[in-house]
């Protein structure tokens, strides 16, 4: 598959999407959004590809938000469809972990995108804002949603109500993002996240990953009964038998997805 505004490449366990929009400050248009699900796609179903990771090219935009020569003509119906939504429950649903590297500014459909994936990680000139309604609309890719069930009812509010620009140490200090890295480190940081996870039977994050998204939306005892269950399911894999065999034996583990 070919791309025009995105790049994709493996990186040993890591398969890297860049947005690669740079004169547009990476904005996120309908061409776009389908060049990211189709990587989205390719990462999830290769095999030796164990984290993705999405960023932005250059060093000024991770996203800066979706084309706005396309909202301005997008009508009800348009708006009704998933798009940007779209991306992001397919980025959760993707059982492989997906970090978001971040890198200047990220903002409205590009923020969403962000909220879509498992770990933010940003360098200290990354910005991050919900700015639509200074637009005379709201967000439709998901941040209503998302930001509050990320950073708290709280503090998503501030930043949906407010629309100012957060940096990135207040975007560590309120969870939205958990790693902030020089920017020259930035790919470094996401390689050794890649290549830490890589070495983890691979049901571990999978599982990980569904337990949480669908606790984030149960009762809790629901959630804590599906963990269990899950739990369940992992002790009786060949996995489970070499990961603690390997442990005390002082050798490392060879985990075959079984």
């Amino acid at each position: 598959m070919s791309f025009e505004n995105i790049l994709f490449e493996k990186i040993d366990n890591l398969g890297l999407i860049t947005i690669n929009r740079p004169d547009k400050y990476n904005a996120i248009s309908l061409a776009t959004l389908s060049e990211l699900e189709g990587a989205l796609e390719i990462a999830a179903s290769t095999e030796n590809v164990k984290v993705i990771g999405i960023t932005g090219a250059g060093n000024k935009s991770f996203a800066s938000g979706s084309d706005l020569n396309e909202v301005k003509d997008r009508d009800l119906r348009k708006a009704l469809e998933p798009i940007i939504q779209g991306l992001a429950d397919k980025m959760e649903k993707t059982p492989k972990p997906i970090i978001a590297a971040i890198n200047g500014i990220c903002m409205g459909g590009g923020l969403e995108v962000a909220l879509g994936c498992d770990i933010r990680v940003a360098t200290p000139n990354a910005v991050f804002a919900t700015p639509e309604g200074k637009l005379g609309i709201i967000p439709g890719g998901g941040a209503t949603a998302r930001l509050p069930r990320i950073i708290g009812r709280g503090w998503g509010m501030e930043m949906l109500l407010m629309g100012e620009n957060i940096t990135a140490e207040k975007a560590l200090q309120i969870g939205l993002i958990t790693r902030l890295v020089p920017e020259e480190e930035l790919l470094m940081e996401v390689k050794k996240m890649a290549a830490n996870l890589a070495k983890f039977a691979p049901l571990v994050p999978q599982t990980i990953k569904a337990i949480v998204n669908f606790g984030m939306e149960a009762s809790l005892a629901g959630a804590l009964m599906f963990e269990k269950y899950a739990q369940g399911a992992l002790v009786q894999t060949e996995d489970k038998e070499e990961g603690i065999s390997a442990f005390l034996e002082k050798r490392t583990p060879k985990f075959t997805g079984k």
